[in-house]
This record gives structure tokens, C-alpha cells and sequence, in this order.
């Protein structure tokens, strides 16, 4: 297979034609990078021409692309972020900074970007870096939506989860890499599978194929682990203290990492937080009922007009 032509904007109508979206016109969308810090740079997806209303994180070894078909069924003006060593940011997922850190350079992004956005919804990785966002700036968090993700989390079901996100850092082709992302993505679509490595993958000039989030892999040292106990009681700490309304979307499929303890947990740490569940989906709300989730996400979320 030789060099594949990729238009990162021009994917559009394939999320409207599978989930039966009017694409009457291609939506508005552009790129911008603010600087965080000198010399470090990160990336967001401006949906829309008006101010936006809304910021979308995603889970660890995705990018902002993977909100596409939620801000397309929204119709809303919002941003997607890649987060750090993700997408089109700079960094490395491999030397990550602590979560306080992604905070603070996160909440540097949306007083540029989106100032008096009226939610900020993050799924897995996402989800606790909006934790973190609210540590470091509680000002610019009127809102949070936490997709199918908690501080505490199943073991088996995040374990599959890393084993494929820390697989191979290269593919000889685009259907090798194709092949292992279906393999362990069974509920999606082989359509959206292609669709989303070509938003979040790299060929390079021999053919082969690199994930965004590894293509620094070999060259970055890996950041020292925090103690997971210690880091999720943390997280703990800070749903306990959000003064801000909190939803959690759950999936009910295997794929998700969350478990009925976990919900109980949130229930006891936060009681006033509130809580649906996605039938037919997994960890990837998003990616599996897009159209589901952006319901939930319109309904819990205010306009800023």
C-alpha cells in the first residue's frame, strides 16, 4: 500500500453518513496551538464561529477527533483538546507531566480558547485531567462531565486497555494496524476503527505506520509512576470538594472500567453528583453512542447566551 492521502477535515460526512447526521454543509472547524509554557505547545479542535460553550478532553492514546460525531450531533460552538504528548501537541505520553501539571497547562488552553465555557466533560484520561483542571482553576469549571471514568476503576478491564495502547510502537502497514485496533475494539464500526487511525496515526515515508501518542516513545524517558493508591485517593479528595454540578456517564458494556463499587463509591464521596447509564456502550462512550452522548451532555448543559 503506498502513501494514503489524509485530509483531517475532510471526514466529516463519513461520522454524518454512519450515524444518520444531516451534513446539509461541512461544519466549521479549525486548529489552533496556544503555548503553555515556553516552547511547549498545546493543540485544540474550535468547533463553530461564536464563542464556545463547551470543552471536550479524551482518554489516554486518543485525540480530540475522537469527539467528532458528539460535536457534530451537539451543533454547538466547543473546543477539543489534545492533550499533552497526544494528537497535535507536544510532549510525550511517556513523559507525561503529573496530572497537576496537565491542570494547569489545560486550564492555560481554555482561558485562551474558551473562557466562559459553560461545561467541561473528559473521558478516561480526560476525565481525571478534568479533576486536575479543577484543582488548578475552579474558575473556568462551571460544570463537569466525567465519562466512564472514576479514581478507582476495574484492574482487568484497564489492563486490556494499556496492553493496547502500550502494543507495538510501529506497523509495517496501515492494515496490521488496522487489524489490532479491531481486535480490540469489537463494538465499533470497521469504518469509524479507519476513520480514527487515520486521525490519530502517522505513515511515514517507508510505509509504515505510527501512533501520534508513540511517535516520541523511544526518545522521551518514562516519567516516574505514581503510587496509584495515593494518586486515586487524591482524585477522591477532589470530587469531595467540587462545589459544581457532576454528572457521570457510564457505559454498561464489558469494555467499561467501571463497576457498581465504583458508582457507590461516587455516590458516598459525592452524593449530589449525578448518574446515567449508556446502554451498548463501552469505556468509549463516545465512540460507541456518540449520538446518546451528546443527548446527555446537551441536557446538563446550559447555554452561555
Amino acid at each position: 500500500m503506498g502513501i494514503l492521502e489524509y485530509d483531517e477535515f475532510g471526514l466529516f460526512h463519513e461520522n454524518a453518513e454512519e450515524f444518520g447526521l444531516p451534513f446539509d454543509t461541512p461544519p466549521v472547524v479549525r486548529r489552533e496551538s496556544v503555548e503553555v509554557r515556553p516552547g511547549h505547545r498545546l493543540s485544540a479542535l474550535v468547533w463553530g464561529t461564536t464563542e464556545p460553550e463547551l470543552v471536550l478532553l479524551h482518554g489516554g492514546g486518543q485525540n480530540a477527533h475522537t469527539w467528532d460525531t458528539v460535536a457534530m450531533a451537539l451543533g454547538r460552538p466547543l473546543i477539543a483538546i489534545d492533550l499533552p504528548g497526544h494528537g497535535h501537541s507536544d510532549g510525550s505520553i511517556r513523559g507525561a507531566a503529573s496530572l497537576h501539571d496537565v491542570g494547569n497547562d489545560i486550564a492555560t488552553v481554555v482561558r485562551a480558547l474558551a473562557p466562559n465555557a459553560a461545561v467541561v466533560v473528559g473521558m478516561s484520561l480526560g476525565g481525571l485531567s478534568t479533576l486536575a483542571l479543577y484543582d488548578a482553576a475552579p474558575d473556568v469549571v462551571r460544570r463537569i462531565v466525567l465519562v466512564d471514568v472514576l479514581p478507582s476503576r476495574d484492574d482487568a478491564a484497564t489492563a486490556v486497555i494499556g496492553k493496547f495502547i502500550n502494543g507495538p510502537s510501529s506497523f509495517p502497514d496501515f492494515d496490521e494496524l488496522l487489524k489490532r485496533t479491531m481486535e480490540f475494539n469489537p463494538t465499533r464500526s470497521e469504518s469509524s476503527l479507519r476513520r480514527g487511525i487515520l486521525h490519530n496515526a502517522l505513515q511515514q515515508a517507508d510505509g509504515s505506520w505510527v501512533w501520534r501518542h508513540s511517535r516520541n516513545r523511544d526518545i522521551v524517558p518514562e516519567a516516574p509512576a505514581a503510587d496509584a493508591d495515593e494518586r486515586s485517593e487524591m482524585l477522591w479528595k477532589i470530587i469531595e470538594g467540587v462545589q459544581v454540578p457532576m454528572l457521570l456517564v457510564r457505559g454498561l458494556e464489558p469494555s467499561s472500567i467501571l463497576r457498581d463499587e465504583h458508582e457507590a463509591e461516587l455516590r458516598r464521596r459525592h452524593p449530589a453528583a449525578l448518574i446515567e447509564h449508556v446502554d451498548g456502550a463501552g469505556h468509549s462512550v463516545q465512540g460507541d453512542r456518540p449520538l446518546e452522548l451528546a443527548a446527555l451532555i446537551d441536557a446538563f448543559s446550559p447555554t452561555t447566551a
